[in-house]
């Protein structure tokens, strides 16, 4: 059995990717992008999100500025390359649509699980204060401790987010991040040597430069391999 398996509770500190991890972003950033630009609607799920993750990651290569910022100028990058209205206006509605976004249907049920455990449940996202505080709202449970780009002026893969969380996981018995995304959680989580568990929800491969203590479906079986058996 791992050190984490069936230890979860009191002492424990879980830290959570927010974005594509308890959200569905891949649902919400596709409906937004449809409804900015009605001529999305004629490109496939898959073109459209590698062309806005291009998009977004050289342009987080630059200066910190807000992800509502952040991801206007992404949205119309897209747009450009397809040769759409790349107004910021058009663009605008984009991250505004942020706080509609849904929780996946596995989301609450677990954290609900996990807080009624004693767990200490925290947030490391590249998001904003304010777009963050529409999200809370569909969430069942309390969020302790809140670690945003805004607050850290940083963006992950970078390193302050994680530094953030072993900040304050000295207070706690165990600290395990929990995420999605491969790029900007769970192989920079590995390297700094920050124990992860990857909710791998698309059935993606394990490269090699990653090395999650666990792997779950969904974070339904996630809480069920971290909680304490009956």
């Amino acid at each position: 059995m791992h050190s984490f398996e069936g230890t979860a509770g009191r002492g424990t500190l879980l830290t959570f990717d927010c974005y594509g991890t308890l959200i569905d972003w891949e649902g919400g950033i596709l409906a937004a992008l449809r409804a900015a630009y009605p001529e999305a609607a004629a490109v496939d799920d898959e073109r459209l999100l590698g062309e806005f993750h291009a998009a977004q990651n050289r342009l987080k290569t630059s200066e910190y500025r807000p992800y509502r910022r952040l991801l206007t100028e992404t949205s119309v990058e897209v747009a450009r390359a397809n040769g759409w209205d790349t107004s910021d206006e058009s663009a605008a509605g984009v991250p505004a649509s942020i706080p509609s976004w849904r929780p996946f249907p596995d989301t609450n049920p677990a954290l609900s699980r996990l807080a009624t455990a004693g767990v200490t449940l925290g947030i490391l996202s590249n998001i904003d204060d304010d777009l963050l505080a529409g999200t809370l709202k569909h969430f069942k449970v309390d969020f302790d401790l809140l670690g945003t780009a805004q607050r850290l002026r940083s963006y992950k893969p970078a390193a302050p987010h994680f530094e953030r969380g072993r900040e304050w996981a000295a207070g706690f018995d165990r600290w395990l991040h929990v995420a999605q995304s491969l790029f900007h959680d769970v192989v920079p989580a590995t390297s700094l040597r920050i124990p992860v568990l990857w909710v791998n929800r698309k059935g993606e491969s394990r490269p090699d430069d990653a090395d999650p203590v666990h792997v779950a479906a969904n974070l339904a079986r996630a809480a069920e391999w971290l909680l304490p058996r009956a």
